[in-house]
């Protein structure tokens, strides 16, 4: 039998749980399958520190897919609370502009009075345009426009640009992240979201077409200029991979030669926090999906990654009888 592992580093063991909580506890002591001469994973995940915050802020970051639905918007609302808990200020812009909705996984949809677009007319003034939210005062929503609106003619990369210098050079002062919800596709509004994005996270689910549109998409970002992408493996399933129902990580990881940023598994209540506005991340108790965007966000902060390896199954204890057949 082959179960997915999903591999930190190796930290004290403590009492056992379900073999598929232990896929993503980062505090089980795991065995990786490695050569004896390569290097050590370095992503330690400490819940008892902080953790150290690499690179020049803001950190731009851009959430895409190429693939529309396999949970680009779950991915910014989960990761961006997730970093506000862990005491950095993040801004979070919904690029998307007929079709938005991580207002509405935030629970923020009934607090939207301005958008981007108006900041641009003149009507309002950015910080107006930014809506903070109640349970974690360091982390604001900006959507670009409001459903049914039309964007000026002008508008484009250049004005994405022009907000996030914007956001750098507040009065309050410029935010640890500024993390863009890409729109699905590769049109206008792709090419938009990108613009002004250093470091890109790449979900994707483990199926073929999901996987094509990520290759094109990882083609598309590397051209831009952007060479940190990451990829986040979504609604992953442990009993489908064990009947080579699906792709592995390590299927995945092998096609796209992408750094893992984390792995989540197919969970129930990403339907019922999307439909209360609660991201999963805030749950009490978490879900393993929820722990899973918690890792992967502690990940991000320090520019890290993880390994997938695949671990074969203890062999079962042979009894007496099984010396003679039985």
């Amino acid at each position: 039998m082959l179960s997915l592992q999903l591999s930190a580093a190796t930290t004290p063991n403590l009492s056992s749980t379900s073999k598929l909580f232990s896929f993503f506890n980062p505090i089980k002591t795991l065995k990786p399958l490695r050569p004896k001469h390569s290097p050590p994973i370095q992503s330690v995940l400490q819940w008892n520190r902080k953790p150290q915050l690499a690179g020049e802020t803001p950190r731009v970051v851009v959430i895409t897919s190429g693939k529309g639905g396999v949970g680009k918007t779950t991915t910014t609302a989960n990761v961006g609370l997730s970093l506000a808990r862990l005491g950095f200020s993040v801004v979070a812009i919904d690029a998307d502009v007929g079709l938005r909705n991580l207002d509405l996984l935030l629970g923020l949809e009934n607090r939207v009075n301005y958008t981007v677009v108006e900041v641009l007319n003149g009507d309002c003034r950015l910080d107006q345009a930014l809506v903070r939210d109640k349970r974690w005062s360091n982390f604001e929503l900006l959507c670009i426009s409001k459903p049914r609106s039309k964007l000026p003619i002008g508008f484009g990369g250049k004005a994405l640009v022009w907000l996030v210098d914007a956001l750098k050079s507040r009065q309050e002062g410029s935010p640890d992240f500024i993390l863009i919800d890409c729109p699905a596709g590769i049109d206008a509004g792709f090419i938009n979201a990108i613009t002004p994005a250093n470091e890109a996270v790449l979900v994707t689910t483990p199926d073929i077409t999901s996987l094509r549109d990520a290759d094109r998409v990882t083609g598309l970002l590397e051209c831009d200029g952007i060479r940190d992408i990451k990829m986040i493996v979504n609604r992953v399933r442990t009993d489908m991979i064990k009947g080579e129902d699906m792709m592995s990580v390590l299927d995945v990881q092998e096609m796209l030669g992408l750094a893992l940023l984390g792995v989540i598994p197919e969970d129930s209540e990403v339907i019922r926090s999307t439909n209360r506005g609660y991201p999963l991340v805030l749950n009490k108790p978490p879900t393993l999906a929820g722990l899973a965007f918690e890792q992967a966000a502690w990940r991000l902060v320090e520019q890290d990654s993880m390994k997938a390896v695949m671990v074969e199954e203890e062999p079962k204890k042979r009894g007496f009888f099984s010396l003679f057949g039985g």
